[in-house]
């Protein structure tokens, strides 16, 4: 198999979201994640108001039944929306949170770069959820 077709067997599975879906999706309970790396999001800017799981601790973070599991990972109907630089490593990451039974788990259409284009960089900010979160992040 090629990371093409690994990337097209995945997005089989997804139901992604386009940018200008964010608001509503957001506005209904899903959880932004934010899976780039520290130093991509410094080059790129941060998407203020979603949750920053790096990519090599995301499934640990958001498996309801890992000892790992944030506070918000409270079952297996959270919806989970992943973000990346371009909607390529997010499509990967989100079917491998569907493999956990995170069946609401997608991904954006074209990643942080769609955002920016949208003007849809501060969307997070507006979700509630999200500062109590980021508060007991700061903890670990």
């Amino acid at each position: 198999m090629t990371i093409d077709q690994m990337l097209d067997n995945a997005r089989a599975q997804l139901n992604r979201i386009y940018a200008f879906e964010l608001p509503k999706a957001l506005a209904k309970g899903a959880i932004l994640v934010d899976i780039r790396p520290q130093a991509q999001r410094g080059r790129e800017g941060s998407l203020p108001g979603a949750l920053v799981i790096e990519r090599n601790v995301l499934e640990w973070r958001l498996d309801p039944t890992s000892s790992a599991r944030l506070a918000l990972a409270v079952d297996h109907d959270v919806e989970w929306i992943v973000v990346c630089s371009e909607g390529y490593t997010s499509s990967l990451a989100a079917a491998a949170l569907q493999q956990l039974g995170l069946h609401r788990a997608t991904d954006v259409i074209g990643g942080y770069q769609a955002m920016k284009a949208a003007s849809l960089l501060t969307i997070g900010i507006q979700a509630p959820h999200f500062a109590r979160e980021l508060d007991s992040l700061a903890s670990l």
